[in-house]
């Protein structure tokens, strides 16, 4: 059944009276009612009314922040199919499309509370009948018995409790992930003589498994088992018309329960849904400037702003942009506000700093962008071993300034310390400096100098980090094999993880890895999701799940999560042209296009837009466009290798087989100077009809664990093989079949 609007005019009331012996209304009513059914995920925070009215302000806050950040939420969302509920302890996303959606934001918000114990959760889904009505403040609302029964289900748990009522139950059984999560409790009598069946979602790591206490105690309730019932099932009929005379002698007195105050809420049919008014604030933290030219020290000055972004980046309550982004921001004649109106930020901080042997000088300043106005400035002179201190104190006045309201564990990393060691931070710092220009040359040369940080401090965890980071980029940016760089990756992102745990950029580093070179896809997104659950505002993050979603034909939700990437770093080129990558994936090539010509207009520079606006080309035959832009990203990328092969394989497409071959005999040219990864060769293989080959070149990719052998599933150039047995057999192998 298509989801219709209700008019106004189609709910009416037509008679109240008002009882004054006990001042409550009565109302007689006949409902001319369209009703729909809806998906409900009715969320409560257990012990909610004991915390003291801060710390309410808190716990909903950040409970907000984890619901925003699920995938489901986003998805549905972006396509105008969610409507969201406060409760005042707790909120009601009605989903209006899938029933499986509330369940799996339900685990995706259990699997982030991880990184919340002191948030309690019992969560109760059900599908049923909604209405639109008008409350009392003339705004938009539902009511009816999918709501009621989504929270009588809801009030059966305790924390962690994830309850279904049997409709959705039933409904998920037919899907074999399902079956071995769902646990049936039995039934409760709950208001208006009305039974509600429960089932108990929950995993190994999941859920609560223990029997809800309101079974337990025996009070008001009729519990019978399946078995008992004979497979009957429970008696829809009885319950249906139960919650239906509860709803109409709801719509008067308690629909307010749920109006969202100030924020509007669209109609059913309107194809938009609200967004929440954001209250994030969004901080550019500048590479700082030196007081005089003389004996300036670059590494120094962006290592500053540096560190002044991860400590920041600590709070869920700010999003700062990241080094790669505000890393071209550094000249000595760059405007500040200019650079925070690009950036997209409500403001931006800006120093100077001067080193003189062991003397330290720095200035900051907090400016705002819209008006230009200074919200905080100091000076600091110290001993260049008091460096720390310099940024510790930075931060909190930053986070003051900006009204942040840390909980205790944001205001000890808002000051926490990776080093104490002064030359390990300068060597962390220098070979972050030469990472982040993302070239091969400096990639290899902040490897060097992330391992002499190791060396002198073991326990140094942003340096694995690093160390971790730089070498997970050779095997993408340069025609590395990834047994030479990517299980040292791996290895030095555990080892960080070991130290600090909590390194969401770690989790997000190590989800690469995983599906890379382990092809572990349910541990690449476990990683992913870990680091969004420590980190919501980290781009990085969002980034990994997207690639990880993406790879296996995810891409509604792969999407999703990029946008969010995006979103939090908006002029970061490399989530930029990647998005239009995986709108490419998914068959959208003129919103790729729109996309990949947005950003060649931000920087022309840039060699992996000209190679995603050449694929986009070549899937619609524009092969001479093609061929211009591959050649493009051959000449910025100084010779990457599948930017070469990409002209071959267009020109074969073309039906210039002459320069198709001619590309061939340069890659195997260029593979007695160099390793040319197999899946590039193949590539070329292909289009020229050399199918034996280029199979036997993309097995060969799977003994070199060939990073790009995890695009096959969705990359649209191996099309014409996806009927072989033996291509069947490569996804097999590496878990996309």
């Amino acid at each position: 059944m298509g989801w219709k609007s209700i008019p106004r005019s189609e709910l009416s009331v037509e008679r109240s009276s008002v009882n004054k012996a006990n001042g409550t209304i009565m109302a007689e009513t006949q409902l001319d009612l369209h009703l729909e059914i809806a998906h409900v995920l009715f969320i409560d925070i257990v012990g909610y009314s004991k915390l003291l009215i801060n710390e309410q302000g808190e716990v909903l806050q950040q409970l907000n922040q984890i619901v925003r950040n699920t995938t489901q939420f986003r998805m549905a969302e972006a396509s105008g199919e969610l409507i969201r509920l406060p409760t005042g302890d707790g909120m009601i996303l009605v989903f209006l499309h899938s029933a499986e959606a509330p369940v799996q934001c339900a685990i995706e918000i259990s699997e982030a509370l991880r990184s919340y114990p002191k948030i309690q959760l019992r969560m109760g889904v059900h599908s049923g009948p909604v209405n639109q009505i008008t409350d009392v403040n003339d705004k938009s609302n539902l009511t009816g018995a999918g709501i009621n029964v989504a929270q009588r289900i809801m009030d059966c748990g305790d924390a962690g409790h994830i309850l279904l009522s049997k409709r959705v139950a039933d409904d998920l059984t037919h899907y074999r992930q399902w079956q071995s999560c769902l646990h049936d409790v039995g039934e409760f009598e709950v208001k208006h003589g009305v039974k509600v069946h429960v089932v108990n979602l929950y995993t190994d790591d999941l859920g609560n498994a223990a029997l809800p206490g309101k079974f337990k105690s025996g009070a008001n309730q009729s519990i019978v088992s399946s078995a008992r019932k004979g497979g009957a099932g429970w008696q829809r009929s009885a319950w249906i018309a139960g919650v239906l005379i509860a709803a109409i002698a709801l719509l008067i007195g308690f629909w307010f329960f749920w109006q969202r105050g100030a924020q509007k809420r669209p109609g059913v049919t309107g194809g938009n849904t609200a967004r929440a008014t954001s209250h994030e604030k969004r901080i550019a933290v500048l590479p700082f400037k030196p007081l005089t030219t003389e004996n300036r020290d670059q590494v120094l000055e962006l290592g500053m702003a540096d560190s002044l972004i991860t400590k920041l980046s600590n709070s869920r309550q700010v999003i700062v942009r990241s080094l790669a982004s505000v890393r071209k921001y550094g000249g000595l004649d760059q405007d500040s506000l200019a650079a925070g109106r690009e950036l997209q930020t409500d403001s931006v901080l800006e120093g100077n700093l001067q080193k003189s042997g062991d003397h330290l000088r720095v200035t900051a300043r907090l400016i705002n962008v819209s008006d230009g106005a200074s919200l905080w400035a100091g000076t600091f002179d110290e001993k260049m071993t008091d460096v720390f201190a310099v940024q510790d104190a930075i931060s909190q006045k930053v986070a003051d300034a900006l009204a942040l309201r840390l909980s205790g564990e944001e205001k000890e990393r808002l000051t926490r310390r990776y080093t104490d060691n002064v030359e390990a931070y300068q060597l962390y710092l220098t070979g972050r400096y030469h990472w982040t220009k993302f070239t091969p040359p400096d990639i290899r040369k902040g490897i060097g100098f992330f391992q002499q940080a190791i060396e002198l401090d073991p326990k140094y965890a942003l340096a694995y980090f690093g160390f971790a980071e730089a070498n997970r980029s050779l095997a993408i940016n340069a025609d590395v094999p990834s047994k030479d760089c990517l299980p040292q990756a791996k290895a030095a992102a555990i080892k960080a993880l070991e130290i600090d745990d909590s390194l969401a950029e770690a989790h997000a580093s190590l989800s690469f890895s995983l599906i890379w070179y382990d092809w572990d896809w349910d541990g690449g997104a476990r990683e992913a999701q870990r680091a969004i659950a420590l980190n919501p505002n980290s781009a990085h993050s969002h980034f990994a799940l997207a690639h990880v979603l993406s790879d296996q034909g995810r891409h509604d939700q792969a999407l999703a999560e990029v946008a969010r990437a995006r979103e939090l770093d908006p002029v970061f080129l490399l989530y930029r042209a990647l998005e239009g990558m995986f709108f490419h994936h998914a068959g959208r090539d003129a919103e790729a296009l729109e996309r990949l010509q947005k950003t060649a207009d931000l920087d022309s520079n840039f060699w992996v837009t000209h190679l995603m606006l050449g694929k986009v080309y070549t899937q619609q035959r524009k092969y001479s466009e093609a061929i211009e832009e591959f050649g493009k990203a051959r000449e910025l990328s100084h010779g990457n290798s599948e930017a070469i092969a990409s002209i071959g394989y267009t020109a074969a497409l073309a039906g210039d087989e002459l320069k198709a071959q001619a590309v061939l005999d340069e890659l195997k040219a260029l593979s007695n100077e160099h390793y040319v990864p197999p899946v590039n060769v193949a590539l070329v293989l292909n289009a020229l009809g050399k199918k034996d080959e280029a199979l036997a070149s993309l097995e060969k990719g799977c003994e070199d664990r060939d990073v790009r052998l995890t695009l096959l599933k969705v990359d649209p150039r191996w099309d014409s093989l996806r009927s072989d047995p033996r291509f069947i057999a490569i996804l097999k192998r590496i878990g996309l079949e």
